[in-house]
C-alpha cells in the first residue's frame, strides 16, 4: 500500500489572518469580563462584535473557504438523503422493541437455566 503524500500550502497572509483570528477571539472574551460593570448589554455586545469579526476574518483566508466549501458539499449530500416514512419509521420501531423484549426474555430464561444447572445440580445449593 503506497503512501500517499498530502502537501498543505500555507501563505505567510493565512497565517497572519488566522493569528488575527486567535487575537479577535481572545480579545472579545477577555472585553466581556474586563466590561461587567458597563453592562450586560455592552459585555454581550463587545462579545458578539469580536466573534463575527474574527469569523470574518477567518472565512476570507483560505482555511475559511475551505471550511464554506466542504459545507456546501456536505450539505448537498444531506439533501441526497431519502428519509423514511412516518409508517417506516414506526414499523422499525417496533421491530426494535419486539427484538428487545424477545432478547430479554432470552437473557432471563438463560440466567435461570445457568442458576439452576450450576447452584441446584452441580454445588446442590437450594435456595430456601
Amino acid at each position: 500500500m503506497a503512501a500517499s503524500q498530502v502537501e498543505t500550502v500555507s501563505s505567510g497572509a493565512d497565517k497572519a489572518k488566522l493569528l488575527a483570528v486567535a487575537v479577535l477571539v481572545v480579545a472579545a472574551v477577555a472585553g466581556f469580563y474586563f466590561l461587567a460593570k458597563q453592562g450586560v448589554y455592552v459585555q454581550w455586545g463587545v462579545l458578539l462584535v469580536g466573534l463575527v469579526a474574527a469569523a470574518g476574518v477567518f472565512l476570507i483566508s483560505e482555511p475559511g473557504r475551505q471550511f464554506v466549501a466542504f459545507a456546501r458539499d456536505a450539505w448537498r449530500e444531506v439533501r441526497k438523503v431519502v428519509w423514511p416514512t412516518r409508517k417506516e419509521t414506526l414499523q422499525m420501531t417496533a421491530y426494535v422493541f419486539a427484538f428487545v423484549v424477545i432478547m430479554a426474555l432470552f437473557l432471563w430464561f438463560t440466567d435461570k437455566t445457568l442458576e439452576w444447572v450450576f447452584y441446584d445440580l452441580i454445588l446442590g445449593w437450594r435456595k430456601s
